[in-house]
């Protein structure tokens, strides 16, 4: 057999070959171009081998495999942008003949004549359960680290290599768009129900089990290439699709208000498929994914969900020549919710944690919170009891701040005062080593003048965890103005180290995410006031792709500390025409007058009834402000006045020299709060329409509603030369500066 630089192939004394992927140098196999290209080779070589009775195919890695490779990805969107220049007439034949290579491929293995059995041991993703599918066999270990997806939808486009025909054909169609339209992942288990895996064993018996199905006479044909063939449930014209189809509609435009191109394609490449042969099927994914490729969504949201999130993940913005942290003792200081929260994520990825609070009650119930953690995902299966008592074993309440005297990194989470953070502070440096960095979770108070608190500010800076810390993916590593670059490559080694995304920003009032957060909420105020519907404030909100509406996410976040107390803040500090009296005046009412806090309370913007009822709008709501005729609104305005308040805010941040890279300001505004991931995040929802329109947009709100809405210079600028974000802070170009 040829040697192969990304696989290894030994065939045994019964003719079966076990090729076994393991790229050199990677954590994780990723299809590339070369990869392709000996998977090809192994395809041929094995077919004309006489003596290969058949294939096994597994991953020499802990997991299988995560689908494409960064590269191959970015390749696909250069490939197209560079054939619309040179040849516009024939670009989209060449993306179609681009994209089909990989199905070409897929096919040409299932109808080799020979048997293929994928073993799938880990992760199996995207393009590598395509993969799997294709085979005429598949095996799965029953370790609970394998995930079987196909999450393609997660980033705007669809599983394009064969997905949405092999899945509906061997399962029904009901479970194959659950599963393709929302990206979820399988259990062994579950995909063995639905029919997507044969066998289940344990993982050191995988081979041996993909071998028997090989010795046993499967056979080397695909149950659609038979004669006879019927799809599960009866395919496309059955009294059971009548039902489906209608409802598989309306369910997806419900969840996602038609702003996903891929997710609709899924539908159609599903329906359309299961009318036509196999082979003409193909052709018809194939033509929507080339179609798909082309969308503003599908090229924004694999940029920023896809590329960006995975080269900020691996320390894009880290300094070069400092070495790397391993973290053996964090401290963290602050036992509240947030503080156990984050001592339960530290415990959680291996590190001994010291939780300190002003006595021990204090520190132990924080404990307590992660022993409620760890309860729940070893009830939910996702530890077992054996891993949740070693994480609860790594962390150690505690009330003496010589504990912290080894660590090499100190959390602050106290109170957001800035009194008790500066008693913390000196009770830290009292104790603390010489080389350790101490990073402040604060939400609001600039990093700049907690530092000054500190006597050495070179080695201060914040970590801004978002709530709860156990779910949020994103924390902002806040830069004071003499934080140095070992701080900040501290932080960041440990943000990757707790499996979280980072973005690093520069200090202000509010930093980069609730900024944003506070122009999206502050805009529902207006909108209050004007007397919009509260009902349609919130849908409208929804139906421009955000999560959750304005006034339920204020709720959330509290209206008394969440608003009121920022504002009173802000007034405090900026003087009284920093601050919208109108806003001021509605939530002193919210809160003084009416005693609506929130959900916390039990009662704000919403109501909340004892459970299971779920919780609806005040009624008493609308009565505050005289109500508009809902007939006479523009639902599309309300939808622009709510993205593009925080666009421009991001904007804003731009500017100012907040954000430095159009990447951070993007992944930050979709894990921070969600902002519309169709758009690809607040830059890249400018630029995808264009800085001229979206100027245009903001002189026409800015006349309408208000002068908050008006374009910033910067962006007249890029809109008069023709410039996006990412080509004048091009993030790949001279390196950024934290600073």
């Amino acid at each position: 057999m040829t040697k192969y630089t990304n696989f290894k192939i030994e065939t045994d004394a019964d003719g079966i070959a076990l090729v076994t992927w393991d790229m050199p140098e990677k954590s994780m196999n990723v299809f590339t171009q070369e990869v392709m290209e000996e998977l090809n080779a192994i395809v041929d070589e094995t077919t004309a081998d006489a003596a290969v009775k058949g294939v096994v195919f597994t991953s020499g890695k802990s997991s299988f495999s995560g689908g494409a490779d960064l590269s191959m990805i970015k390749s696909m969107f250069t490939f197209q942008q560079e054939e619309k220049k040179k040849d516009p007439d024939n670009a989209a034949q060449k993306l179609f003949d681009l994209v089909g290579r990989m199905t070409g491929l897929f096919r040409k293995l299932e109808t080799s004549g020979k048997p293929w059995v994928s073993a799938i041991n880990g992760t199996c993703m995207g393009g590598a359960f395509e993969l799997s599918l294709a085979c005429h066999g598949r095996v799965a270990s029953n370790s609970k680290s394998v995930k079987i997806a196909l999450p393609e939808v997660k980033v705007g486009i669809f599983p394009g290599a064969g997905g949405t025909q092999r899945v509906p054909r061997l399962t029904n169609a009901q479970d194959a768009l659950q599963m393709m339209t929302t990206g979820s992942s399988l259990t062994a288990a579950r995909a063995k129900a639905l029919g997507l895996v044969h066998e289940v064993v344990d993982a050191d018996k995988l081979v041996e089990a993909a071998k028997a199905m090989i010795k046993n006479g499967l056979k080397p044909v695909q149950p659609w290439d038979e004669k006879g063939y019927k799809v599960p449930g009866g395919g496309i014209w059955t009294p059971a699709s009548a039902q489906l189809w209608p409802a598989a509609s309306g369910i997806l435009r419900r969840e996602t208000q038609g702003n996903y191109p891929g997710a609709i394609a899924i539908l159609k490449c599903v329906y359309e498929g299961l009318q036509v042969p196999f082979d003409t099927a193909l052709k018809i994914e194939q033509r929507y994914f080339t179609e798909i490729l082309q969308t503003t969504e599908a090229f924004s949201m694999i940029r920023s969900l896809f590329v960006s999130m995975q080269e900020l993940g691996k320390g894009a913005r880290r300094p070069a020549g400092v070495p790397k942290s391993e973290f053996k003792h964090v401290g963290v200081v602050g036992a509240g919710f947030m503080g156990a929260s984050i001592a339960y994520v530290t415990a959680a990825a291996g590190i001994a944690v010291t939780l300190i609070d002003r006595d021990m009650e204090a520190a132990t119930k924080g404990k307590a919170h992660s022993e409620g953690l760890v309860k729940d995902s070893v009830g939910k299966g996702r530890l077992t009891k054996e891993e949740g008592e070693a994480l609860l074993a790594r962390i150690t309440p505690s009330a003496d701040y010589n504990d912290l005297k080894d660590v090499g990194l100190v959390v602050e989470a106290v109170f957001e005062d800035r009194q008790v953070k500066k008693d913390v502070i000196e009770k830290v440096e009292a104790v603390i080593g010489e080389d350790t960095i101490f990073a402040s979770n604060t939400s609001t108070l600039p990093i700049t003048g907690l530092a000054k608190n500190s006597k050495r500010a070179g080695q201060f800076i914040g970590i801004h965890f978002f709530s709860p810390v156990e779910k949020m993916m994103l924390t902002e590593v806040i830069l004071g103005k003499e934080t140095g670059d070992k701080a900040l490559a501290v932080a960041l080694d440990y943000v990757a180290a707790i499996r979280k995304t980072p973005i690093v920003v520069n200090d202000t009032r509010g930093f980069y995410v609730n900024r944003c957060v506070f122009r999206y909420i502050h805009e529902a105020y207006d909108m209050l006031i004007e007397g919009v519907p509260p009902a349609m404030i919130e849908n409208a909100a929804k139906m421009a792709g955000m999560p959750v509406g304005p006034l339920s996410l204020n709720d959330e976040v509290a209206i008394d500390l969440g608003s009121q107390k920022i504002l009173k803040a802000t007034v405090a500090d900026l003087g009284e025409k920093a601050v919208d009296p109108k806003h001021m005046a509605l939530i002193n009412k919210m809160v003084d007058d009416l005693d609506r806090r929130g959900r916390k309370n039990g009662k704000g913007f919403y109501e909340y009834p004892a459970k299971p009822a779920k919780k609806y709008l005040w009624p008493e709501l609308k009565t505050l402000y005289p109500q508009e005729n809902a007939d006479k609104i523009d639902v599309e305005v309300l939808k622009q006045r709510f993205l593009a308040t925080i666009a421009l805010e991001a904007a804003r941040t731009m500017e100012e020299g907040i954000v430095t890279d159009p990447r951070e300001a993007d992944v930050g505004s979709i894990l921070g709060f969600g902002f519309a991931p169709y758009t690809g995040g607040t830059l890249s929802y400018i630029d995808g329409m264009g800085a001229k329109a979206f100027v245009k947009m903001c002189e026409k709100l800015a006349k309408d509603y208000g002068s908050h809405f008006k374009p910033t210079a910067l962006l007249k600028e890029m809109a008069e030369r023709g410039e996006t974000f990412y080509g004048r802070f091009d993030p790949y170009g001279e390196k950024k500066q934290a600073a």
